[in-house]
């Protein structure tokens, strides 16, 4: 567990040391100069930590709190090339640092030696940008559009970040370099279909980690007697409305593992069904009769054992990959990540890695204040620390200071920042804890 005042000084190495070291390395900084590596990331994260959409006035006012006099417009002609990789820089420094909680004391979780969630998120660029971020489709006028993809893996059970890794918003998914990342063993993979890959799979269950995902409409199935297993046939030929059987993976690997297929209240299904055809008329194609079919079941395939984990613990887990899109839509909505007030592409491309280094700043303070709370409200923290960001701004070169600040952050949140209770439609934490029939 990292704890405040260990914070504090990672984050002071980070924004100081650090910053300036990488600005000399980018080129940001050649010569003396007042706006240093240090200033500049200590202006723009926490400018935009306190308001996603301060003009460059008010990041002239941050800059002036964290002790650097600059106008306006002296800090838009700093938005260059350089300051571009400088911020990418120390970006990548950031999600090499190991910044955790306790596990959150939630006994379905601690069955595993870490719940590793991932998936990604694009962002729209400047079509300039397009040969350094390639985008996934072409503009009106057949040039390429710029793209932005974030790989993204954290931890569910301590909150770490394990892995944020840009690239090309046109990559796929399931050739990510996120896909072969190692994980402990005793781990549990979380992971859009997006990801299924059987060779993957293997893998990560010759490492001993366990995995649990939903399967492709395509993917070949076997009984363990080594029978070809028509899947639509099966299900409609089963009495039961909940399904756990052991199976046979891929046409050529033959992976053990487990499926569990449980069908889905009516409703349910139609509006899965009208999500199909919408997403087929967005592509201009039509949709198999086998998957409109499919959608009357939740279908997943894990190696993780009958013992280990009931059907109703399996879909309990399963809903925890949500966490990562209720992420993404923090650091899009609150961080405005996706969002500039210019159109300049150097500016722009500054302003993603610094509001994405301020969203792993905000995070961090989750962990150190409200991560143990399984009942946490991210949206409801994010507003208390961003009402905080100028004081950590004015606190940042004294550690003492900063650590106190830190800690009137922590003692904010516990005193609320939590999720209400549902009867009905029950929050993911609730039905965490109600699987093993804790109070919540």
């Amino acid at each position: 567990m990292t704890t405040i005042p260990q914070l504090a000084k990672v984050l002071q190495e980070l924004l100081s040391s650090t910053a300036d070291r990488i600005a000399r390395e980018t080129g940001f900084v050649q010569r003396v100069s007042k706006l240093t590596g240090a200033l500049f990331s200590q202006t723009l994260v926490f400018g935009w930590l306190a308001n996603a959409d301060a003009t460059l006035e008010e990041l002239a006012q941050t800059a002036a709190t964290v002790g650097v006099e600059i106008t306006a417009q002296g800090l838009d002609d700093r938005f260059n090339q350089a300051a571009a990789e400088c911020m990418r820089r120390i970006l990548e420094s950031a999600v090499g640092m190991t910044i955790a909680a306790n596990v959150v004391a939630v006994p379905i979780l601690q069955k595993f030696t870490g719940v590793y969630i991932q998936d990604s998120t694009t962002i729209t660029l400047p079509d300039s940008l397009a040969d350094i971020w390639h985008g996934s489709g072409e503009n009106a006028a057949n040039e390429t559009v710029a793209g932005l993809k974030l790989q993204v893996q954290f931890d569910y059970s301590t909150g770490q970040m394990s892995q944020l890794i840009p690239q090309d918003g046109i990559a796929q998914d399931r050739d990510a370099p996120i896909q072969q990342t190692p994980l402990p063993p005793g781990a549990l993979r979380l992971a859009d279909m997006g990801y299924f890959a059987l060779p993957v799979l293997a893998d990560l269950a010759a490492q001993g980690v366990y995995w649990l995902t939903r399967s492709p409409v395509n993917t070949v199935m076997f009984t363990q007697q080594g029978e070809h297993l028509d899947l639509l046939t099966w299900l409609r030929q089963a009495d039961a409305a909940e399904i756990d059987q052991d199976i046979l993976l891929g046409k050529e690997q033959r992976l053990p593992c487990r499926l569990v297929a449980v069908r889905v209240p009516q409703e349910v299904a139609d509006r899965r069904r009208a999500q199909l055809h919408k997403h087929a008329r967005h592509k201009s194609q039509a949709v198999s009769q086998a998957r409109l079919a499919l959608a009357d079941w939740t279908i997943l395939v894990t190696n993780i054992s009958q013992e280990m984990l009931t059907v109703r613990e399996i879909l309990v887990l399963a809903r925890c990959r949500w966490q990562i899109e209720l992420l993404f839509k923090l650091w899009k909505s609150h961080g405005r990540i996706d969002h500039s007030r210019s159109a300049k592409p150097w500016r722009v491309l500054c302003e993603v890695y610094a509001k994405l280094l301020a969203m792993i700043v905000q995070h961090w303070l989750f962990l150190v204040s409200c991560w143990a709370y399984p009942d946490r409200s991210l949206q409801k923290a994010a507003q208390t620390v961003r009402k905080h960001a100028l004081h950590l701004a004015a606190c940042f070169r004294e550690h003492r200071q900063l650590t106190e600040a830190m800690d009137t952050i922590r003692r904010c949140l516990a005193a609320g920042c939590r999720i209400n209770k549902r009867k009905t439609s029950p929050h993911t934490f609730q039905l965490l804890m109600e699987a093993n029939n804790v109070e919540a």
